[in-house]
């Protein structure tokens, strides 16, 4: 008897999109009131279902709206999306998603999804052109050699990186251009493909669980609750340097079982469809010469640019594709390529991550098909009712649990953020529970459901170096178990000092 085998990536998302458009049937249809601020005439805009009106945009407005938000939150553009009203839900008529609507929403996944899916196959591109320099084995080779003994280093390094990265401003999506790059680092250190992508997808999942200056989560979240950012830093400092260390001895231990006895690797099985997608020899590599010393500098600046872009100058996903873009550019005439090798080169390096641009698209068209049938607030308001008369330390673990469950429909941190906190944060305020940790459990229970989220971005990681999900799940269950109780213990402890 054949062992059970998960679908494909894009086949699980489509029958997760099904279940979605048969529950805008079920689920009944309902809309909070929302409030956005027009900076050119200095006031606020309400929408009522269609109808919109306005008030001017002072402090008492926001007050007789029962919103605890300083003004200045909306006026300095730190709050730039509309929020839910507090008690305006109601329930409207019904906008069931038939069959057309279900096709059409991969489609219109795609559309929205446009600049992440263009970043993607651009990065490709440029890992076409390096693998056509020799580039890459030469340096995998040269690192490879170096790092003998003393390979357990790459994993505190890389995952380490990563988490500060996503701690500080966010760094998620743009991870997956370092799956084809860093992952055949870590086969050529004798560990698997699995230690290399469990690396660099948990070092941004813990750094953006416990994000300390994120302004995609921490900061719009903060502000859409009404306190200062720095409230409750202490708590997920402390929670990230738990996790991080916690995530790392249990990778460490897996990659030295897997170097000891590769038969224990969770991929073993495919280990050489992956080192053949991959594409990558270090057997036979090349000298790393001057000139392909040269390209690995380029390369390694582009990342650099992307990074100090996004950090420091507001770069979004434009400004990203465009620098890998020239990067590539730069590479061809630094290796001297001939134009029609180049071109051919980079398409097919872009057509090599085209299911994982599918994927994405398809992912981001399960959220569309939850807003046109009108049930996400549905959703937000039930979870938002079953946590009143709780004690302190049961609130604040349903508040984990519950944002695990609503980032299936709603995976956009800050796009949660301004949709649920003005909901949920006054909640805090009945039990006696401060606003900073429901901001904690808000990042806290969307990280820790983002390590198995299907509607995340999970299944685009793992399509990029060709491992399963049901192999994943069996790699992260046990770490995640484990992190799942820490953070219960560091939530229930925060409450009650």
């Amino acid at each position: 008897m054949k062992k059970f085998k998960l679908p494909t990536a894009q086949t699980i998302l489509l029958l997760i999109a099904a279940l979605v458009t048969v529950l805008t049937w079920l689920i009944p249809s309902g809309k909070y009131d929302q409030l956005s601020y027009n900076k050119d005439n200095n006031t606020f805009i309400i929408k009522h279902l269609d109808e919109t009106s306005t008030l001017p945009a002072t402090t008492e407005s926001l007050k007789s709206l029962n919103i605890n938000i300083p003004l200045e939150k909306f006026t300095s553009g730190a709050i730039y999306k509309a929020i839910n009203i507090p008690g305006t839900y109601q329930e409207v008529t019904g906008q069931p998603q038939g069959l057309f609507a279900f096709l059409q929403a991969p489609i219109k996944g795609i559309i929205a999804t446009a600049d992440i899916i263009f970043l993607v196959l651009i990065i490709g591109g440029l890992i076409g052109i390096m693998n056509l320099t020799g580039a890459f084995d030469a340096g995998i080779s040269r690192l490879s050699n170096l790092l003998k003994g003393r390979e357990y280093w790459l994993i505190i390094a890389v995952t380490t990186l990563v988490a500060a990265g996503g701690t500080t401003f966010g760094l998620a999506e743009e991870t997956i251009a370092f799956f084809p790059i860093l992952v055949p680092v870590f086969i050529a250190a004798k560990y698997d493909a699995m230690v290399g992508l469990a690396c660099i997808f948990m070092g941004s999942s813990i750094g953006t669980m416990c994000s300390t200056t994120n302004p995609f989560s921490t900061i719009i979240a903060s502000n859409s609750a009404g306190i200062q950012w720095t409230d409750g830093l202490i708590g997920r400092a402390i929670m990230l340097a738990i996790c991080l260390i916690v995530s790392m001895i249990y990778m460490i231990r897996y990659a030295n079982r897997v170097k000891n006895d590769p038969t224990k690797s969770f991929v073993y099985e495919d280990r050489k469809a992956i080192e053949q997608n991959l594409k990558f020899d270090t057997k036979n590599a090349p000298k790393l010469t001057p000139r392909l010393q040269l390209i690995l500098v380029v390369f390694t600046l582009s990342f650099i640019v992307m990074i100090i872009g996004v950090s420091t100058l507001d770069w979004w996903f434009t400004e990203m594709t465009t620098t890998f873009l020239i990067a590539a550019i730069i590479i061809g005439f630094i290796g001297k390529l001939k134009e029609e090798a180049f071109v051919d080169s980079f398409a097919t390096g872009a057509g090599s991550l085209l299911s994982v641009a599918f994927i994405i698209g398809i992912a981001r068209g399960i959220s569309i098909l939850m807003d046109d049938g009108l049930i996400s607030d549905t959703l937000l308001f039930h979870a938002s009712s079953i946590t009143e008369g709780m004690s302190k330390g049961v609130f604040i673990n349903s508040m984990l649990f519950t944002y695990g469950g609503l980032s299936f429909f709603i995976p956009s941190s800050s796009g949660m953020a301004v949709l649920t906190m003005p909901i949920m944060a006054p909640l805090g305020d009945t039990v006696g529970v401060g606003r900073a940790l429901i901001v904690n459990a808000y990042e806290f229970g969307m990280g820790l459901f983002n390590l198995i989220n299907p509607t995340g971005l999970i299944l685009a990681s793992l399509a990029v170096v060709k491992i399963g999900f049901d192999k994943w799940l069996k790699f992260i269950m046990p770490l995640l178990l484990i992190l799942i109780a820490i953070t219960m213990i560091g939530l229930t402890i925060m409450v009650y000092i």
